[in-house]
């Protein structure tokens, strides 16, 4: 019970705050809309480069972190297809459905769980999965949806690939993530008050993003096919960590990898999740509906994770 209220509620309870000033007009959807493309593509950003710049690269981003996180949700998108399909839906709004179940919430949820359960040293796993999360997940969904739009007429290789890196490299998240790479590797140094700049913006990030997720939630209805927006909790929430957890005892990894790795794998899909299904204009519903009932039921199902994980 402890675990529900120091670790998950307060989480829940930002997310809520937001929901509920929107909701009653107190803030308006698009105030809340300007703060969380501030925490996306600023704040967030600002924080990712910090936290990959003063990387251990060598201790952190090793295989078995990273294989036992990503072959576990390589295997919920093929889950969350083929359910799809098994429930009559056309193969485009299976791969949105293959998505839903691909995409964790694994910045504006792994990352303040994972520092409120385990302090903010245990976050260097976090932040190696999210190193990756964008660049994989965008190619692996966009990848399928092209090549199921193509259907048996061929696929054009250079338009795809132009679309694919489009849409990873002008991602602030991603170019966040390049600098950091860039100014680790190379030894640079980043001048004291452009730091503490950056650590002040960063500090900003997850209590700003958490509050204007719950507000941007109630532009989402309630509606779509009930039996498959409960297939995407139940592969996003459950199946996911299950795998990892899998996976991470079969490859070894220690106990802060292994949190990192389960933690992120239980959260709910993420915002991109219905960025996507907006791109391609299919599966709209069932994104935005199972958006807004996973991020509620996993309040529940983190804890349980947290009650079991070492």
């Amino acid at each position: 019970m402890s675990a529900l209220f120091n670790i998950i509620l307060p989480v829940f309870l930002l997310i809520g705050a937001g929901y509920a000033c929107t909701r009653s007009g107190f803030i308006k959807l698009s105030a809340v809309e300007g703060a969380l493309t501030f925490a996306q593509n600023v704040a967030l950003p600002c924080l990712l480069f910090r936290a990959i710049s003063t990387f251990d690269l060598g201790a952190e981003f090793h295989l078995p972190l990273l294989a036992s996180f990503y072959i576990a949700a390589i295997a919920c998108f093929g889950l969350g297809i083929a359910g799809a399909r098994l429930l009559g839906r056309a193969p485009e709004d299976s791969v949105i459905i293959g998505f839903c179940c691909l995409f964790s919430n694994s910045m504006m949820l792994g990352v303040p769980i994972t520092e409120r359960a385990f302090g903010t040293d245990a976050l260097a796993g976090n932040f190696a999965i999210i190193a990756i999360h964008s660049p994989v997940c965008y190619t692996l969904g966009i990848v399928a949806m092209e090549v199921t739009r193509a259907g048996g007429s061929g696929l054009d290789a250079w338009p795809l690939a132009r679309r694919i890196l489009k849409q990873i490299f002008t991602n602030p998240l991603v170019i966040a993530l390049i600098l950091g790479f860039v100014v680790n590797l190379s030894g640079l140094s980043v001048p004291l008050p452009l730091g503490d700049a950056l650590d002040m913006l960063g500090r900003a990030a997850l209590p700003t993003a958490l509050f204007a997720v719950g507000g941007v939630l109630v532009q989402y209805k309630l509606e779509g096919d009930w039996r498959l927006i409960g297939m995407i909790c139940l592969i996003a929430l459950a199946v996911h960590p299950a795998l990892t957890w899998l996976m991470g005892k079969g490859f070894g990894l220690d106990d802060a990898g292994f949190r990192s790795a389960v933690l992120t794998a239980a959260t709910a899909p993420g915002v991109n999740t219905y960025v996507f299904a907006n791109l391609y204009g299919v599966g709209k519903r069932s994104a935005a509906s199972s958006l807004l009932i996973a991020t509620g039921v996993c309040l529940f199902t983190i804890w349980f994770w947290l009650a079991v994980i070492p």
